[in-house]
């Protein structure tokens, strides 16, 4: 006889699974590339648009979707490798950092201390979380090379790409934004497949 109790748990298992699949390949990408339409992607970036009176709505709600997603899946992952907390504190910090960003403006010629702030904000939020994911990969490299080789190839891809887009504009575009954003919420997703599926009997989620 199936335990319903267990059926429950995997029932809202497989909806949370559901989810995830539904932000990082459909939500955040859409929603990303919704933000900056009618906008040059080089010349622009989303702090510029976000602090527009017809974007200010768009850009909380985008930054409150992505910011609940990583932390989201960010924790799953550091669930199954039982990470202690000060191994985790990336975690917290890049999103309380996030949501610093979106809520301080961003107008340069009105408050040029809060306009600095913000881009401190953005900018060490993403350092962050690619320092967490960095340091992460690195360490599941090393205790299984075969598994996440691919892995420690993919996140050392996307920080590549990221700097030929910083150096190509010259600023933090809306491009590199958009590459950042949508690149690191799949890799996320794939990584977390990849713990699950290494152990799925042990699985939490």
């Amino acid at each position: 006889m199936i335990d319903p109790v267990l059926m429950i748990h995997e029932r809202k298992k497989t909806i949370l699974s559901r989810l995830l699949d539904l932000a990082a390949y459909l939500l955040i990408p859409f929603l990303t590339i919704h933000f900056v339409k009618g906008s040059n992607w080089f010349t622009t970036n989303f702090s510029v648009l976000g602090n527009g009176p017809q974007k200010q709505n768009d850009f909380a709600f985008w930054g409150l979707f992505v910011g609940v997603y990583f932390f989201t899946i960010l924790e799953i992952i550091a669930g199954y490798l039982a990470l202690p907390p000060r191994s985790t504190f990336l975690i917290p910090v890049s999103l309380l950092l996030l949501t610093c960003a979106i809520t301080t403006p961003y107008l340069p010629e009105v408050f040029p201390l809060k306009s600095f702030l913000h881009v401190v904000f953005a900018f060490l939020s993403a350092v962050c979380l690619s320092l967490f994911l960095g340091i992460l990969v690195w360490r599941l490299g090393r205790t299984a090379p075969v598994q996440f080789k691919l892995f420690r190839a993919g996140l050392l891809l996307i920080f590549m790409c990221s700097g030929l887009l910083l150096a190509v504009a010259g600023i933090i575009s809306s491009a590199l934004e958009i590459f950042f954003t949508i690149s690191m919420s799949v890799f996320c997703r794939r990584l977390e497949r990849k713990l699950w599926l290494l152990q799925k009997p042990a699985a939490g989620y």
